[in-house]
């Protein structure tokens, strides 16, 4: 039975000539029997002359906006790839944007968020509090970011990163909610599934009790290798992947996963990551971010079960500001 039955698509402008997340987000709902929402977060501020004239202007933006949204809502229901018609819109007065999307998504208790990928470069964005990065980063329900437009094509092809090692203290249900979702996916768009693993970022053995010989320690990293094996191939038992669609790597695991996304043109990668904090934000790095700007295709990033919220559960509103006229 599938998991996701209702998703929230964050559109970032309204108002723009092409919107690449809509028409992906349709084809889910289509495929997955799920329920659409099509949200938009106001940010800006509003300007008046009189402090009477801010509820009004406040009104009459979010009306604007959400006539729009209900314009896209029925452009999906009547258009030749048909969205179930079960597609409502919703427009709030909230900042900053990634807060707001992860706020609604959780009042609607969503269980996918599809978003379009901010245009620009992404690097060094867990120290730039970027939105895109923020929005992965924070959210604790799945976040799909969609980087190519059109639909998926059928057979698609999905990707799915695990680590059955539970490097870096990464829980160990993590991988059951990445292949459970890709599975999900995949059965949905009629995709071919594929798992990834890369065994390239070790974790560093404890110090021996004396000096190993060379052949002493190829021997003791082969056997780390071999167990690091059986793992994978256990954890891909349970969840019925063919074994013609395994793929171990013995590289770092941003580089094993665009490898293999490569080849296969991947129409979507899933990915999980944990938010980390202080020094270990810096030092430990995060796959996830650096697949965000290298990656050609989709996307999807998977949180722990019990991920902390990590945002206020209020909505800050608008902001007002006294617009003073110009002496003449």
């Amino acid at each position: 039975m599938p998991t996701i039955h209702r998703i929230l698509v964050a559109i970032r402008d309204p108002y723009a000539r092409s919107i690449p997340a809509l028409t992906k987000a349709a084809q889910l709902a289509q495929a997955l029997g799920a329920r659409l929402e099509l949200f938009h977060a106001l940010t800006y501020p509003i300007y008046s002359a009189y402090e009477q004239g801010f509820k009004l202007l406040e009104k009459q933006e979010r009306t604007r906006v959400l006539d729009r949204l209900q314009q896209l809502a029925d452009r999906l229901k009547n258009g030749r790839h048909r969205a179930p018609s079960d597609v409502c819109v919703h427009a709030t007065w909230d900042t900053p944007a990634y807060e707001a999307v992860i706020r609604r998504a959780t009042e609607t208790r969503a269980d996918l968020i599809i978003a379009g990928v901010h245009p620009g470069a992404h690097f060094g964005a867990s120290l730039l509090r970027m939105g895109d990065w923020e929005l992965l980063r924070r959210s604790p329900i799945p976040v799909l970011i969609v980087k190519r437009s059109g639909r998926y094509r059928r057979p698609a092809m999905v990707l799915a990163a695990v680590d059955p090692t539970h490097a870096m203290d990464k829980p160990a249900r993590l991988d059951d909610c990445i292949l459970a979702l890709a599975g999900d996916l995949s059965s949905g768009l009629g995709a071919r599934l594929h798992t990834v693993h890369a065994t390239g970022a070790l974790e560093p053995l404890p110090r021996p009790q004396r000096a190993l010989t060379a052949e002493a320690a190829a021997a003791r990293y082969r056997r780390l290798l071999s167990e690091q094996f059986a793992r994978y191939q256990h954890l891909l038992d349970r969840h019925h992947v063919p074994r013609a669609r395994r793929h171990l790597l013995n590289i770092p695991p941003s580089d094993a996963i665009q490898d293999v996304a490569g080849r296969l043109h991947a129409d979507l990668v899933v990915v999980g990551a944990m938010s980390r904090r202080g020094w270990q934000r810096l030092l430990v790095g995060n796959t996830a971010e650096a697949l965000l700007d290298p990656l050609s295709c989709d996307l999807l990033v998977v949180k722990p079960p019990r991920f902390k919220l990590s945002i206020p559960k209020q909505p800050v509103g608008p902001l007002y500001q006294l617009a003073v006229p110009l002496a003449p």
